[in-house]
């Protein structure tokens, strides 16, 4: 799994709302982004794009791209309708838990 400083900030303001305050404690959302953070590697974005029909997509595919990832997994049509994306495979979730990535 591979991130960017810039997926972490959006995804530590995402976590911030107060629409998660009825279903995870703030603890519980940091220990999540704690672990993410963790277990992710840490992209160094160095190549901009702009891509993605979406602005705010583009931050997925640089990473992708700098990171040189096997595949992007994302429920996004914004992202989906660039299959493949420079030669990466953007797969839905279903697609992606299917292996059919393995087999393109």
């Amino acid at each position: 799994m591979l991130i960017s400083a810039e997926i972490v900030g959006e995804v530590d303001e995402v976590l911030r709302r107060p629409g998660f305050d009825k279903y995870v404690t703030e603890e519980e959302r940091l220990r999540f982004l704690v672990a993410l953070v963790h277990e992710a590697e840490l992209v160094a974005v160095t190549h901009r794009c702009a891509e993605s029909r979406d602005p705010k997509d583009n931050k997925f595919l640089e990473v992708a791209w700098d990171g040189h990832a096997a595949c992007i997994v994302s429920g996004d049509p914004d992202l989906l309708v660039l299959h493949p994306f420079r030669h990466i495979p953007v797969l839905t979730p279903r697609a992606f838990l299917a292996d059919e990535w393995k087999r393109q």
